[in-house]
């Protein structure tokens, strides 16, 4: 499979991936400014893995940072064209191709513009085909490797003297935490390429079709909306096999931006017996019911829908608002072997102080 990206992709990369952002992800005008740049600046290539050669170079492209538009952030998509260029100077050879650590409003184009510029290729796989508040969950298994890796972060707010550029070498495990740091540092988003691997491993260890999952959706979006409202819901339902688990008002809204960088707390959807609870950390990891019983639990996709069938992040949610939570099972997902890291969980269930291994690595059930 190879297709050259175009302006009539960026929409539904924005759209399809707002539905995987799982309320986190980004920001949709941000991918828009993404992919448009991209396409405009040159002619960015998405290929399946197996495109490559197994002994290629392939790196992760990301932005790290919390979504809730608390933060002074800046990020220019120079900046994610710098911390490729950075990457393969510490590398001393150019990556081949890019992955995404997730789909997102905005991450699903994180690789477009350096492939348009530096002529890297836009691989057809993910981390993860949903968002995640740490960058180890997107990493295909590499959290709880020992292997050094190489991780670079460029951006921050120019006009309060936060611009950051960053290269560290380092298990994992041990850099990621420097590179949240520094998206804090820099404002709360920030630019990054990371952990170069060879096109084998990613094969094995990717989500794959992560990136045309989120485009099939978008177009099928956009095909829906002279449809109306209901139309696109069903078609969102339809096209991810999930379900909507509840329509209701948000009756309660706690949240708060950490200085890791992360945005954590609680939603609560409806009231009395059919009351949801969203559990959040950047995204939305779990829901359990009003008599405290998990009903969706990370990795499985979990997004508010507004009235208007338009994708929530977290920090658009105001108690008051009538919402939609569409759920979307692990079983029928691809899943990249970061989520099935049991080294990826402790410090997420110890900012969320609930428990998401147990859910998350207890076999599907497809």
């Amino acid at each position: 499979m190879r297709r050259t990206l175009t302006e009539k992709d960026v929409e539904p990369a924005v759209r399809g991936g707002s539905v995987y952002a799982a309320g986190g992800g980004g920001w949709a005008d941000h991918g828009r400014k993404l992919g448009y740049a991209a396409v405009g600046a040159g002619a960015p290539e998405l290929v399946s893995i197996d495109e490559l050669n197994d002994d290629d170079w392939v790196a992760t492209a990301a932005a790290i940072g919390a979504p809730a538009s608390t933060t002074p952030w800046e990020m220019r998509g120079v900046d994610y064209v710098k911390a490729v260029r950075m990457l393969n100077e510490a590398l001393g050879t150019p990556v081949s191709g890019l992955i995404v650590g997730q789909n997102g409003k905005s991450s699903t184009l994180n690789g477009w513009l350096p492939s348009a510029i530096l002529g890297c290729k836009v691989i057809d796989a993910v981390g993860d085909i949903r968002a995640h508040p740490t960058g180890d969950m997107g990493s295909i298994g590499m959290a709880g490797s020992q292997e050094q890796m190489i991780q670079t972060a460029v951006g921050g707010n120019r006009e309060q003297n936060r611009y950051i550029e960053l290269t560290v070498r380092g298990a994992t495990a041990k850099v990621s935490p420097i590179l949240r740091t520094a998206s804090d540092m820099s404002g709360g988003f920030i630019a990054s390429a990371r952990n170069p691997l060879r096109a084998s491993y990613v094969a094995r260890n990717a989500a794959l079709g992560g990136i045309s999952m989120a485009l099939d959706l978008g177009h099928a979006i956009l095909a829906a909306e002279p449809k109306g409202t209901a139309a696109v819901i069903d078609t969102i339902v339809e096209q991810t096999r999930g379900a909507i688990l509840i329509e209701d008002v948000v009756t309660k809204k706690n949240v708060v931006y950490t200085n890791e960088a992360f945005d954590v707390g609680t939603v609560v959807v409806g009231s009395g017996d059919k009351a949801l609870t969203l559990h959040v950390m950047n995204e939305y990891m779990a829901i359990d019911d009003a008599g405290g019983n998990r009903i969706a639990s990370f990795p499985d996709v979990i997004t508010t829908l507004s009235t208007d069938a338009e994708p929530l992040s977290v920090g658009q949610l105001e108690e008051g608002m009538r919402v939609h939570i569409l759920h979307v099972p692990k079983s029928v997902i691809p899943l990249g072997a970061g989520v099935l890291d049991p080294a990826v969980y402790p410090s997420v269930e110890k900012a969320m102080g609930i428990e998401l291994a147990k859910y998350a690595l207890e076999p599907s059930n497809a």
